[in-house]
């Protein structure tokens, strides 16, 4: 009698334990990298699992300055890509401070990510086929244009691409799709001399060191409000989208930044930050014209 009472104890007993390690089937957890609410009030994106370089942290990469996109307004970063960035990792549960915003050359910003030094770039990106051999990019958040600049003070009636002519020198920015454009464009014998930093073309520009300046019409309807003597003169559409870059070897993160992009976009989050930036053309507005 003794015996088989202990052994019914002893399966009772491991039966508890069984019970004990499995919990609560109603209590939720909690993935890596995601999930919950977001501390910006917004939801997280669900089950996402993903690593950064820092644990935590999103390292992002940007080319500093580049209005409206990014730039310093009373010592602090600020514009349409880092008020983006700061939000999509906030819904990550990433902190993204300005120390954690490496300023690089746009020139070698897409190797450098995909060397492992970024997290993500966010610069004014355009998403091309030649630089998605190199990094993932995110879906679309703005749609952007080209667009040909004069120095309206000496004189000139240049008022396309074609009204250049042999001699003539043409203003880009190293790396960017804009000299990529003047390169296939600009009619024969016609300079191209590139630039470092965005607003180093428009300061050649207004020295009358170069003839037109072929750029993104944000950033140089930008540079034109604070340089009196230039002119936007036409605006491009080249089909352009701007994305976030994401280090190639992370598709988890770059998941997570879509599905978090998507939700701003849904939730008029994206709408708000877009309309703080009123220097911004009509039409860049992916909400509004997705």
């Amino acid at each position: 009698m003794r015996t088989r009472l202990w052994k019914l104890f002893a399966v009772v007993f491991c039966v508890m334990l069984v019970a004990a390690a499995c919990g609560d089937p109603d209590e939720e957890t909690t993935p890596a990298g995601g999930g919950g609410e977001s501390p910006g009030g917004g939801a997280a994106t669900e089950g996402a699992e993903f690593t950064t370089l820092e644990e935590g942290v999103l390292t992002v990469g940007s080319d500093i300055p580049y209005p409206p996109f990014e730039y310093r307004e009373g010592g602090q970063l600020t514009g349409l890509d880092i008020d983006l960035i700061k939000e999509i990792a906030t819904r990550l549960d990433l902190e993204v401070t300005d120390d954690n915003i490496v300023d690089t050359s746009f020139d070698t910003i897409f190797s450098q990510l995909a060397g492992g030094r970024f997290d993500v770039v966010v610069a004014a990106s355009t998403i091309t086929p030649e630089r998605e051999k190199e990094v993932n990019f995110s879906d679309p958040y703005y749609n952007s244009q080209q667009s040909l600049t004069i120095n309206a003070k000496e004189g000139s009636d240049v008022a396309t691409l074609e009204d250049l002519a042999e001699g003539d020198v043409v203003a880009v920015q190293g790396g960017t799709t804009g000299k990529a454009y003047a390169e296939e464009n600009v009619p024969e014998g016609v300079e191209i001399r590139s630039f470092p930093e965005g607003p180093d073309v428009f300061t050649a520009l207004e020295a009358g060191q170069v003839d037109a300046a072929v750029h993104d019409e944000p950033t140089a309807l930008a540079e034109v409000a604070d340089r009196p003597d230039l002119e936007l003169v036409d605006t491009i559409d080249t089909g352009e989208a701007f994305g976030i870059a994401v280090d190639p070897s992370n598709e988890p993160l770059l998941e997570a930044i879509n599905q978090a992009l998507a939700d701003m976009i849904e939730d008029g989050t994206y709408e708000e930050i877009y309309n703080k930036y009123p220097d911004l053309p009509p039409g860049g507005n992916v909400a509004a014209n997705g």
